[in-house]
C-alpha cells in the first residue's frame, strides 16, 4: 500500500498492511534541516522542506502544513512578534470590545499573505509527494480563532455575559475557514487537519452549543470539497469527545491525558482515533523502550481504527533514536507492527 492508500483505507474501516504513523513534526522537524522554528513558520518554502525531508527519513504517511496559530488571525489585522524559536506573540488582540466584530470580515486569500503562503506550501508538497502520501492542509477551529483574536480569557468571559457576540463573529469566521480550507484542497490536500485546542477547557453543554455546530459546518464543506477532517483538540477531551464524533470529522487526534481505550468506548467503532503517548514524558524524556511500550500499547488501545503518533507535537530536543522508535524503517523497535 502506498502511505496515502494505507491512511484512507484505516479511516474507511478497511484491513491495512500496517499502522499510519503520522507525528506532529513543526518545530522539530525545522532543527532536523538546520532552520529556525521561525523560519519554518514564516518561510512557506522551509516548511515544505522540512516534511518532506522529515517523511522520508521516518518512513511517515503523511506530510502536513501545520505551523502555528496566528495564519488567519494576520488575514484579520492582528500584528505579532515572532521569536527565532517560539510561536508568534500578539501585539494586542484584535477585538477589544463589541465595537470591534465589523473588523471580523470575509477576507480574499489574495490579499491575506500568511493563509495564501500555507495554500501554496500544500501545493508544493502535493506536486512532490501527493501521488503517494497525504498531505494535510490546515485550519484553525471556529472557538479557538475567535479565542486568537479575542484573547482566551476575554473568549470565556464572552460565552458566558454576551454569548451572541461570539455567534455573530463565529458566522462570519466560520465561512471564512470554510474558503481557506477548500483552498488547500483544491491545491491538493487529501486532507485538511482543524485545531480547536481552546474547546478542550469549555464544558460539554458549552461545546455542544458554541463548538459543534460550527465545526460541522466546517467539516461537512471539507467533505464535499472531497478531503477527509482531522479534527486536532489539545488537552483533556474525555468528557466532550463524544461529542467530537458527532461533528462528522473522520480522524480525531487524542492528547495523553485521555486512554486510548475510554476514548474508542465514547466514540464508538467508526472514528479513526490518532494518538496518543505522553510527547513530553515518554517521547522528550524516555528512552526508545519507553516510546515502544507505548506505542504497542497504543496501538492496542486504539484498534481498530487507529493511526499512531504522539497525543501532540514532537517536542524540540527529542532524540531522533526515540522517535524511530515508533516509525517503521531503521531503529523501530516495534517491527511485528510497523514493517516497512
Amino acid at each position: 500500500m502506498t502511505p496515502k492508500q494505507r491512511i484512507q483505507a484505516t479511516i474507511r474501516g478497511e484491513a491495512v498492511d500496517r499502522p499510519a504513523v503520522t507525528p506532529i513534526f513543526m518545530s522539530w522537524a525545522a532543527h532536523f534541516i538546520g532552520r529556525t522554528y521561525r523560519d519554518y513558520y514564516l518561510d512557506g518554502d522551509v516548511l515544505v522542506a522540512s516534511q518532506l525531508a522529515v517523511a522520508e527519513a521516518f518512513h511517515l504517511d503523511q506530510v502536513s502544513a501545520i505551523s502555528d496559530p496566528w495564519r488567519e488571525s494576520s488575514a484579520y489585522g492582528m500584528e505579532f512578534d515572532y521569536p527565532e524559536n517560539g510561536v508568534g506573540r500578539p501585539r494586542r488582540v484584535l477585538i477589544q470590545s463589541a465595537q470591534d466584530i465589523p473588523r471580523i470580515r470575509p477576507f480574499e486569500l489574495e490579499q491575506a499573505p500568511r493563509p495564501a503562503q500555507r495554500v501554496e506550501s500544500v501545493r508544493k508538497m502535493a506536486q512532490v509527494v501527493g501521488g503517494t502520501h497525504s498531505v494535510l492542509g490546515w485550519a484553525e477551529g471556529p472557538l479557538a480563532l475567535y479565542a486568537d483574536l479575542r484573547g482566551v480569557e476575554n473568549m470565556f468571559l464572552d460565552l458566558i455575559d454576551t454569548p451572541q457576540m461570539y455567534l455573530d463573529a463565529a458566522e462570519i469566521l466560520i465561512e471564512n475557514q470554510i474558503r481557506f480550507a477548500r483552498a488547500q484542497v483544491a491545491a491538493g490536500a487529501d486532507m485538511i487537519g482543524v485545531g480547536d485546542s481552546v474547546a478542550s477547557l469549555v464544558s460539554p453543554p458549552m461545546y455542544e452549543r458554541f463548538v459543534l455546530p460550527f465545526e460541522k459546518r466546517l467539516f461537512d464543506a471539507i467533505h464535499a470539497a472531497g478531503a477527509a477532517v482531522k479534527l486536532h483538540v489539545c488537552g483533556d477531551i474525555a468528557r466532550s469527545i463524544g461529542l467530537m464524533a458527532r461533528t462528522g470529522c473522520d480522524i480525531i487526534d487524542v492528547d495523553w491525558m485521555v486512554p486510548l481505550d475510554e476514548a474508542r468506548a465514547a466514540v464508538g467503532p467508526n472514528v479513526t482515533l490518532a494518538g496518543n503517548f505522553d510527547p513530553a514524558a515518554v517521547l522528550l524524556q524516555g528512552t526508545p523502550q519507553d516510546v515502544a511500550a507505548a506505542a504497542r500499547r497504543n496501538l492496542e488501545q486504539g484498534a481498530p481504527r487507529i493511526i499512531l503518533q504522539p497525543g501532540c507535537e514532537v517536542p524540540p530536543g527529542t532524540p531522533e533514536t526515540n522517535l524511530r522508535a515508533f516509525c517503521p524503517g531503521e531503529g523501530c523497535l516495534i517491527p511485528d507492527l510497523l514493517r516497512s
